[in-house]
């Protein structure tokens, strides 16, 4: 269903359906990616995700904000890039712009605010950097 509204997924991929996309023709997964379900997508803006990277259940991308200083409230927007292999575990939350790199990993409840560096984990508000993740060479 949501290719017929524009969506472009690879091979593979598995969204359960009651994950939330806001704009299906702005989501571009590759191969083997997952979506879990009640994982929300708000992507006025393009979010792609990497091959076999994961989005948990009550994940958030985030994809839009609003700009506080400005009295008209304008509505701003920027891409998000989830890695391959990279995970964005239960209830975590990615901001607009961000860039997850190949590997990192979100862990349960973090909110991630900058760019997280590949093959490393993440948590806290605001996410900081825990600790590097194994990255097994044959992936």
């Amino acid at each position: 269903m949501l290719r017929c509204f524009g969506a472009r997924l690879g091979k593979g991929c598995h969204i359960y359906p009651q994950a939330r996309i806001w704009a299906p023709w702005n989501l571009i997964c590759d191969d083997v990616v997952g979506v879990a379900d009640e994982a929300i997508i708000y992507n006025p803006e393009p979010i792609y995700l990497g091959s076999h990277s994961v989005i948990s259940q009550q994940a958030y991308l985030c994809g839009a904000s609003h700009d506080p200083d400005d009295p008209a409230f304008p509505l701003i927007a920027k891409p998000i890039r989830i890695g391959a292999y990279a995970w964005v575990c239960s209830r975590a939350t990615v901001q607009l712009g961000v860039n997850m790199a190949e590997g990192a990993v979100l862990g349960l409840g973090g909110v991630a605010t900058k760019d997280m560096e590949p093959w490393s984990v993440y948590g806290g508000i605001p996410a900081r950097k825990i600790k590097n993740r194994v990255h097994h060479e044959n992936l």
